[in-house]
C-alpha cells in the first residue's frame, strides 16, 4: 500500500512539474500583441495563444508545425509548407506502425515503391497512390514527375499494350521547346496509328481521321503528303 501511496505521489508531482515548467515557459514569453497566435522562438511545433495580452502554450499534434504567416490565424501545417527558419526544436515523435509522426506524408517502407506514400492521420496510416507517372519526393511532401525528384525510381509500374508497346523513360520535347505531358509516338507499321503516353507513363492507341496520317515531327495527325514514306498510305486503301 504505501509503495502504492508512493507511486501515486510521485506521478503527481511529475505532472505538476511539467505543468508548472508549461506554466513557467508561457510567462516568459512576451506577447508582441495583446491578442493573436505567435510562434514560440526555438521550437516549430510551439506556438501561444495571446488574450489581452496573456500568453496561453499550444503544442500542434506530432507530425504538425505552427505556421505563423498570419498572427490572425491558428494554424498547423505539414513541415514542407513552413518555413521553421532557426525554430528547429520538435516534440518528441509518437510513432505508430508505418507512421514515422503521428501526423503527416511519409514515403513508403518499401523503396521500390516509389509512386506511393503514407498518409498518416492521428497515428494511423493509409497507403495513397501518386497519379500516374509521379513519384512521390519526401522534402517537397507530394508527388511530382521523376525528373524533379531527389531520387532515382526505375520501379513504378509501366503498362504495356496487346501489342507490345510500353510508354518510353524519359521527357519528349515539343516544337515549342516544352516538355510534353502526354506525349506522342508513331506506330512502326501503320501510318494513321499512334501511341499516347498519358502522364508519361499510360499507353493508349490513337487514330488518325481519315485522310490524314501521324506526323511525328509535330507530334500530331497531318496530311499524308507532308510525312515522308506515308505519302501513298491511302491510295492503295482507296481502290
Amino acid at each position: 500500500m504505501r509503495r502504492f501511496v508512493t507511486g501515486l505521489f510521485v506521478a503527481l508531482a511529475l505532472i505538476g512539474s511539467a505543468v508548472q515548467a508549461q506554466q513557467q515557459a508561457a510567462s516568459s514569453f512576451r506577447c508582441p500583441e495583446p491578442k493573436g497566435f505567435f510562434p514560440d522562438p526555438e521550437q516549430c511545433d510551439l506556438y501561444y495563444a495571446c488574450i489581452d495580452g496573456q500568453a496561453e502554450e499550444r503544442l500542434c499534434k506530432d507530425g504538425l508545425v505552427f505556421r505563423d504567416d498570419n498572427p490572425k490565424k491558428e494554424f498547423c501545417d505539414i513541415p514542407a509548407n513552413v518555413e521553421c527558419g532557426d525554430r528547429t526544436l520538435l516534440q518528441e515523435p509518437q510513432p505508430t506502425k508505418d507512421c514515422p509522426r503521428a501526423n503527416g506524408y511519409f514515403k513508403h517502407e518499401d523503396p521500390l515503391n516509389c509512386d506511393k506514400f503514407v498518409n498518416c492521420i492521428d497515428g494511423v496510416a493509409s497507403v495513397m497512390p501518386c497519379p500516374p507517372g509521379l513519384v512521390y519526393e519526401e522534402k517537397k511532401s507530394s508527388c511530382v514527375w521523376a525528373a524533379d525528384a531527389t531520387r532515382t525510381c526505375s520501379d513504378t509500374n509501366r503498362e504495356t499494350l496487346d501489342d507490345g508497346f510500353s510508354c518510353p523513360i524519359g521527357d519528349v520535347i515539343g516544337p515549342q521547346g516544352r516538355v510534353l505531358p502526354h506525349p506522342t509516338y508513331p506506330h512502326p507499321d501503320d501510318c494513321a496509328k499512334f501511341y499516347i503516353c498519358r502522364n508519361g507513363m499510360v499507353p493508349q492507341k490513337g487514330q488518325c481521321e481519315e485522310g490524314l496520317v501521324y506526323n511525328e515531327d509535330s507530334f500530331r495527325c497531318t496530311e499524308a503528303d507532308l510525312v515522308p514514306g506515308c505519302e501513298d498510305y491511302y491510295k492503295g486503301k482507296n481502290n
